[in-house]
């Protein structure tokens, strides 16, 4: 079975003790580990998969505090540096009732940002690996390059590619900027996850089916698309694969999506995905997979926070049954 190497931020969620309100009125705040890279390598972990992050942390408390909670959830923190030139990132996150989310975010740069393109090691992928990766460390930047000589090294080397575009426009100066960075990085994946409240934007289409089925380029051979509560849909081959969502009581949907994904990939590694059998593997498997994935992403839900919600494999499976 292939690895998941997850690239891009690991920071701190402060999550709101209070419900409903908006951020400037929130008076006392948690500490969260977060970072949607760092999300779906835990998911992948306590799935029972092998999961490594790369990444790069500050010299500080928060960035010790990060790499403890990744080895308690059993990720491989090898590939994560540290650096005394900027601090390991921050969040603060506001919750409305519906556990929806706003957040504000400190990191001008943060640790994360300052990985080079050189520090990546092409001898860390293999075949039957997975790589993947979101948009918010796609920022020009040092770690931008960084992600380019990854995918490209990840590639070469017979890995599958993953892109969640994790659209977090407050983190960019420009929202065409935002569109563009990732218009230019889907093509480079194999399978890349978008959800209902982004297609629109980042593909500028209204209709439905048209904007996913532009999103077939270059290198995509599937797209995941979620629907929150509704399920998703698999597209490969021309075909749609679609499944329903679980009904749970939603506390915060904070990494929700990142344990989808995370669930997804864990999938298909247990199923040896390759870059040659992708398709094949989704297709054949679409209804398990689907319904791992879900169940991943809406027990999630029911928790504060992201990685301290993810659920176990166990229990996953106990809501599928």
């Amino acid at each position: 079975m292939g690895n998941l190497l997850s690239i891009g931020e690991i920071l701190i969620d402060f999550i709101p003790q209070q419900k409903g309100i908006a951020l400037k009125d929130v008076i006392s705040f948690e500490r969260v580990p977060g970072g949607a890279p760092a999300n779906v390598a835990v998911a992948v972990a306590k799935f029972g998969g092998n999961a490594s992050l790369i990444t790069k942390i500050g010299e500080d408390a928060f960035g010790d505090f990060l790499l403890e909670q990744l080895e308690e959830a059993g990720v491989s923190t090898d590939k994560i540096l540290r650096t005394k030139e900027a601090n390991t990132g921050l969040a603060f996150v506001s919750l409305r009732e519906n556990g929806e989310r706003d957040f504000s975010f400190y990191r001008k740069p943060s640790a994360d940002l300052l990985l080079e393109d050189t520090e990546i090691n092409a001898e860390w992928f293999n075949r039957g690996d997975i790589l993947h990766f979101c948009s918010v460390d796609l920022v020009e930047s040092p770690m931008k390059q960084a992600h380019i000589k990854a995918i490209q090294s990840a590639k070469d080397r017979g890995g599958i590619i993953s892109f969640d575009p994790n659209v977090r426009l407050p983190l960019w100066d420009d929202p065409q900027e935002c569109r563009n960075t990732i218009l230019k990085f889907i093509p480079m994946a194999h399978i890349v996850k978008i959800s209902d409240e982004e297609l629109e934007f980042i593909t500028g289409i209204a209709d439905e089916q048209k904007a996913i089925a532009s999103l077939f380029n270059g290198d995509v051979k599937l797209v995941v698309y979620t629907k929150g509560a509704k399920g998703a849909d698999l597209f490969v081959q021309n075909k749609k694969y679609s499944s329903a969502g679980y009904e749970v009581e939603v506390e915060d949907t904070t990494g929700a999506g990142d344990a989808f994904i995370g669930g997804f990939l864990s999938q298909l590694l247990n199923h040896n995905a390759d870059q040659g059998n992708l398709e094949v593997i989704a297709g054949e498997h679409c209804k398990d997979i689907l319904a791992f994935a879900n169940a991943s992403g809406a027990l999630t839900a029911t928790g504060k926070g992201a990685i301290s919600s993810i659920p176990s494999k166990e229990q996953v499976l106990q809501l599928i049954r």
